[in-house]
């Protein structure tokens, strides 16, 4: 009997001091509410460029895409070449143009990013070193948050161009990366929103 008014009184103290509501005093703790994700994107949507030196061993190998909690990434690959010499230069633009030609590439999205790679897509007799099975969709980005289409624009002259269509002119951030291999792959990420 002591027991039992022992713990009745401790339960009324606590109860008086806030510590146990007694409409939950037996019931589970609630979940704690998940805090929004906060990706602090500082990255702006100015054009982004660094030069090369031109090595001219280097090919395109590959193009990929990623899905990240505050943006959409493209990564392009690049044998042949340290990620110190790989030239780039990414923009918005009204209309993403082929290299040579000039002719418009169509892409998807409310804005739309050419991509400039200083490496060409083909190797020193002329073959063929990236080759996607459709080049106006060089990778499968549905369902992404930001990412629409990502198209191959040409190689040319030892330039590659991709045309990236956006869901809005998003702050985007550019770096070349070592790796794969003794390669290195330049990165395009552009965020979910401002």
């Amino acid at each position: 009997m002591r027991t039992t008014r022992r713990t009745a009184v401790a339960a009324a103290v606590l109860i008086a001091l806030g510590g146990i509501a007694p409409a939950t005093a037996m019931t589970a703790p609630a979940a704690m509410p998940t805090a929004a994700v906060s990706c602090g994107v500082t990255w702006g949507s100015l054009a982004k460029a660094a030069s090369d030196s031109r090595l001219g061993d280097g090919t395109i190998t590959n193009v990929r895409s990623g899905r990240h909690t505050c943006f959409d990434r493209v990564v392009v690959d690049v044998a042949g070449i340290p990620a110190s010499k790989v030239g780039y230069h990414v923009r918005y633009v009204d209309t993403v143009r082929a290299p040579g030609s000039g002719l418009a590439v169509p892409l998807a999205g409310g804005a739309r990013m050419q991509v400039e790679v200083t490496v060409p897509a083909y190797d020193s007799s002329g073959r063929a070193t990236y080759r996607p099975a459709d080049r106006t969709k060089v990778v499968n980005v549905t369902g992404y948050d930001t990412l629409r289409q990502v198209a191959l624009a040409g190689s040319f002259e030892g330039q590659t161009t991709f045309g990236v269509g956006v869901r809005a002119r998003l702050p985007m951030r550019v770096m070349v990366l070592d790796g794969p291999g003794t390669g290195s792959r330049l990165v395009i990420d552009v965020a979910h929103r401002w």
